[in-house]
């Protein structure tokens, strides 16, 4: 898992750099917070990721069952 740029960081919070760079200082628990979620957005990213591709396979293969059954 990578932690978000300050870029993405910047464009997803509205917030500037040195806004950023404060809070990572004076507020550690927010900073970390917001790192944490990111990070579990990207696990379910993942997770939905791979589950539609098990779907896909499921619909390939009850499509391959049923042309053979006729």
């Amino acid at each position: 898992m990578t932690l978000p740029s300050l870029r993405k960081l910047e464009k997803d919070l509205g917030v500037n750099k040195t806004t950023l760079h404060n809070w990572k200082k004076t507020r550690p628990k927010l900073f970390n917070f917001i790192l944490e979620s990111y990070k579990q957005k990207e696990l379910l990213n993942k997770n939905l990721q791979i589950m539609i591709k098990h779907k896909n396979k499921l619909e390939e293969e009850i499509n391959y069952i049923k042309s053979k059954m006729h």
